[in-house]
């Protein structure tokens, strides 16, 4: 019995030289088997890619006909899931806010993932505190600026009720295109709404049971903001894992140890555990920086040096 052609797998590719001729598009919604292209005359069409295609929103494309060729990317963020897969958040980002919340509340390190994440991406990272108006977030506001409000911007804000947006609305219409991460319900697609209103984007409620948010967002899309600016909203997720993070990379750009940074360790490659000499552990030992923040940086460490190793198994393999 013979087999029926596949249309798709037979379509012969069209040279790169036709290609350039192209019109020149930005991707602006993954819808798994196509995606929406947005042209500079307002255009928008959808076309066919694979599941696995690569494509991502952000990324600046050359389009003919059913084929796409995707541009150089200036930046790319990736996370890797509790199962080890490796996910594209997004393309082209120059800015990633970190949504977190009083209920639910973020997972150890996923705040400092996501920050290292950014900043060895070429991203600048921020925080965002949603639900301002819930009991235990001043605290929670409160804890976070004084672990992070010297290293990188704080918002405190309400989505849903629409207080403290002009703040983060003005940094956004600096001209920057970033993406919103953080768990299923902390409001990502609340405050989305509350930015750019006329997107009506679905909003889900809290699991009290688990006390963890229900997915509303189920594809990534880009939208532009009324004010200037341009945001993703990413479906959301509870783990974000390193992805080709160095140890070089992780003490570099952790926050909490610029303070430890501008004093140098004796030993170039201090990995701040016990080595001599080392500022980390001096300005630990002080109680300039805490203990709880000293156990994430070296419960990171452990995560980022398995990385590597298991990079190396397969380098050998191979």
């Amino acid at each position: 019995m013979s087999r029926r052609p596949n249309k798709i797998a037979s379509r012969k590719r069209p040279p790169l030289s036709s290609l350039a001729a192209g019109r020149q598009g930005l991707i602006v919604a993954h819808l798994g088997v196509a995606v929406e292209v947005l042209f500079a005359d307002g255009e928008r069409r959808q076309v066919r890619v694979k599941r696995r295609s690569g494509h991502v929103v952000g990324d600046s494309v050359l389009v003919l006909g059913e084929v796409l060729e995707r541009l150089p990317r200036s930046t790319e963020l990736r996370r890797r899931d509790v199962r080890g897969a490796v996910h594209l958040v997004g393309a082209n980002l120059d800015v990633l806010g970190v949504v977190v919340a009083p209920r639910p509340a973020p997972p150890t390190g996923f705040v400092d993932r996501a920050v290292v994440a950014a900043r060895a991406a070429g991203l600048e990272p921020f925080l965002i505190v949603n639900k301002e108006d819930l009991d235990g977030a001043a605290e929670l506001t409160a804890e976070l600026r004084a672990l992070y409000g010297a290293a990188l911007p704080v918002f405190s804000l309400s989505a849903k009720a629409g207080d403290s947006l002009d703040l983060l609305r003005g940094f956004m219409a600096e001209g920057h295109r970033g993406a919103f991460v953080g768990t299923t319900g902390v409001g990502k697609s609340s405050l989305l709404n509350a930015l750019c209103p006329d997107l009506a984007l679905a909003v889900g409620e809290i699991c009290e049971t688990r006390g963890v948010g229900r997915h509303t967002t189920t594809v990534a899309t880009l939208h532009a903001l009324p004010g200037g600016g341009e945001l993703v909203d990413t479906p959301g997720f509870r783990d974000f894992g390193l992805v080709d993070i160095t140890v070089e990379e992780l003490i570099v750009h952790f926050p909490g140890f610029e303070q430890a940074m501008m004093a140098h360790c004796r030993f170039r490659d201090c990995r701040h555990r016990s080595e001599p000499g080392c500022s980390v552990t001096a300005l630990v030992e002080k109680g300039v920086l805490s203990e709880e923040r000293y156990r994430t940086y070296l419960s990171l460490l452990a995560e980022v040096e398995a990385g590597e190793e298991e990079s190396r198994r397969r380098d050998w393999k191979n």
